[in-house]
């Protein structure tokens, strides 16, 4: 007999009547209510969850379907990772959205030695232009001022030279942009190289890494060059040969066939500025020659042709319409100070000042957002032709890890680093 305060009595098996057995029912649910009847959790119930209710089929109101919720992931499941991103880009292969924003970070990551030496270079390209505008309004605006003029011999003389000076000028501005632009690009390139990574280089040590790839970047200009003025040549000389030969009433036939030329012409300029667009920064970053550079510029685009081209040709849209926007302004009130203003040489100063500040402006902003986005585009083909995206961000975390960005980061472009040759 037991006085209810002693142990309580145990089964045969050894257990205590108040335990349950291992295998028996689980207790009640903490979340119930004290008193509240407790009911046994049917077979593939859920535990702890209210039985399941059928309502029967048949005539009358049915209990609507409870609304299924959004699917969530289950335990252990984790988003992929962001792709590394020390510098302006992400370390995968980039999008058009990618492209543009890198080249205005790396714009914006060291304004100093881009725009700084994009603004020297397209000062030194702009001002041979402004002075032989300059010359041709104020020989417009004598002119104006007294049309009969116009037939004088002093100013058909006048008008002439006004012609060589604008000619002449347009003519020193090209030999001044083949020599600038191409350094540009090469010191640009430079620049973007550390920027992938994070880092920052001043325009004198980029000089420094370039320097000695200056042959093989006016190799790739001058080669450039000849592929777009030989035809050129042949088309224009093949115009002359037509024009001469043909009667007086076959004029059409020449408006014709130059139209065609020119339409010719404009394929062949897009087609081989696109396949030839990776030449400089290849130059640059893999330390190649200039006919090599080319080379591997062809092969490089091989397969993704369409998208470069397409990518290469809005940027020029669109930078084209915003140097518009700045340029347009200074230009339009420098042709008008040179027209209104003729045979004073403080408005022909002014005429000149605003030609060439307009001119600036354009090309501030031309020069390296068009070879950013070369140099950009580049690495893209090489993450995804070379899977060279995997290179950079073994490095990155390695940098990461030294916690700087140090030269060898340079040596990274070379070819031999690809992890898919």
């Amino acid at each position: 007999m037991s006085d209810g305060h002693g142990p309580p009595p145990e089964t045969p098996s050894g257990w205590s009547a108040e335990q349950p057995p291992p295998y028996s029912a689980p207790p009640a649910s903490p979340w119930t209510a004290p008193g509240a009847p407790q009911q046994p959790t049917p077979y593939g119930q859920p535990y702890g969850e209210p039985p399941q209710q059928h309502q029967p089929l048949g005539p009358g109101p049915q209990t609507p379907y409870p609304p299924h919720p959004h699917p969530q992931p289950g335990y252990g499941y984790a988003p992929p990772p962001p792709a590394l991103r020390p510098g302006i880009i992400p370390l995968r292969p980039l999008g058009l959205g990618d492209i543009l924003d890198g080249t205005i970070k790396l714009i914006r990551s060291n304004p100093k030695a881009v725009l700084g030496l994009s603004a020297v270079a397209a000062l030194l390209a702009s001002v041979p232009v402004a002075v032989g505008q300059a010359f041709v309004l104020d020989t417009m605006g004598s002119v104006l001022d007294d049309p009969e003029s116009a037939y004088t011999s002093s100013n058909e003389l006048t008008s002439v030279y006004g012609l060589a000076a604008q000619y002449g000028g347009t003519l020193v501005s090209y030999m001044v942009q083949f020599v600038v632009v191409t350094l540009l690009t090469g010191v640009l390139t430079r620049i973007l190289g550390r920027a992938v990574f994070g880092g920052s280089i001043t325009a004198g040590e980029a000089w420094q890494l370039v320097k000695g790839r200056v042959p093989a970047l006016f190799g790739v200009v001058a080669l450039m060059a000849v592929i777009m003025l030989v035809p050129l040549v042949v088309m224009v000389l093949l115009i002359v040969v037509v024009a001469m030969n043909v009667s007086s009433g076959g004029a059409g036939v020449v408006l014709g066939l130059t139209f065609l030329f020119m339409i010719a012409y404009l394929g062949y300029y897009l087609f081989f500025t696109t396949r030839f667009a990776f030449a400089s920064p290849i130059v640059v970053l893999e330390g190649r020659g200039a006919i090599e550079s080319m080379r591997r510029s062809w092969h490089l685009v091989t397969g993704d042709f369409w998208r470069v081209f397409g990518i290469l040709l809005l940027t020029s849209l669109l930078v084209g319409l915003v140097a518009g926007v700045l340029s347009v302004p200074f230009t339009l009130a420098g042709t008008l100070f040179g027209m209104f203003g003729a045979g004073s040489v403080a408005t022909t100063v002014v005429s000149v000042v605003l030609i060439a500040l307009g001119g600036t402006l354009g090309s501030m902003l031309t020069y390296p957002f068009q070879a950013g986005v070369a140099g950009l585009l580049y690495a893209d083909r090489r993450m995804r032709s070379e899977a060279f995206d995997l290179v950079l961000q073994t490095a990155a975390i390695e940098q990461q890890r030294q916690g700087w960005v140090h030269a060898s980061a340079d040596e990274l472009w070379h070819p031999s680093n690809s992890a898919r040759p």
